[in-house]
């Protein structure tokens, strides 16, 4: 733990089993004190593994498992691979603006994309005031990083807005688009981050495990938080 903040007083939840692995339970670790609840404390709780859900900040806490790992860009060392300058110079004729709130038809847009991809995950069915309760945040700047097709809303990607960092919360986009949105909206958030000067853009945890996190490890140059030591 960071020496910024030398104690915190820690909740654990029961376990139960894990979202990413059918094999294991997961339970997290919450914080509970509220004098937390900023964005210069959260900043820090970040570079020590923990992320938010709603208000609530959590890290992974769970009984003979350490699959999950935090993940972070370094901006100002950022480099596109081969494929994802292909994938950038398909999207050449994409737009994306980030604005304090989403565009009206956002959730007709997040429905579709909870049906065609997480039909068994714990966001279906798709409601409206769950995902304004698990994405918004009181005490943080949120921000929404809009992307267009031909002025079409394509996806939208939560972002969490910090003074030296950026987290990427969440992104739902259009599930009939072949390119790689999710890719393109990460690419995108490293854009906006360049163009605000921020040193980091973390991108949640990562699970080798699991197939639909691996896009994670392919930004370079990333950093991976290993037994409390960021490596990479």
């Amino acid at each position: 733990m960071s020496s910024d903040i030398q104690q915190i007083r820690i909740g654990l939840t029961d376990s139960h089993p894990c979202s990413y692995l059918s094999d294991k339970s997961e339970r997290v670790a919450v914080a509970l004190d509220a004098n937390l609840h900023t964005a210069s404390s959260y900043e820090v709780l970040l570079a020590n593994g923990f992320r938010r859900s709603g208000d609530t900040i959590y890290k992974p806490h769970c009984d003979q498992c350490n699959a999950c790992n935090a993940l972070r860009l370094s901006v100002p060392d950022f480099f596109a691979s081969k494929s994802q300058k292909r994938l950038l110079n398909k999207a050449k004729s994409f737009t994306w603006a980030l604005k304090d709130e989403m565009d009206e038809n956002w959730f007709d847009l997040y429905s579709r994309y909870i049906e065609a991809r997480h039909r068994n995950g714990t966001m279906y069915p798709p409601k409206k005031d769950e995902f304004s309760k698990f994405s918004r945040c009181s005490w943080l700047n949120t921000q929404y990083l809009h992307i267009y097709i031909d002025h079409q809303l394509a996806a939208v990607a939560v972002t969490d807005v910090m003074s030296n960092s950026a987290s990427a919360f969440y992104t739902f986009y259009d599930p009939d688009i072949e390119l790689s949105l999710g890719t393109i909206g990460v690419l995108f958030q490293v854009q906006y981050c360049q163009l605000e000067g921020k040193q980091w853009l973390y991108l949640g945890y990562q699970i080798d495990e699991c197939p639909a996190m691996n896009y994670k490890v392919r930004f370079h140059r990333h950093q991976r938080l290993v037994n409390q030591r960021w490596q990479g």
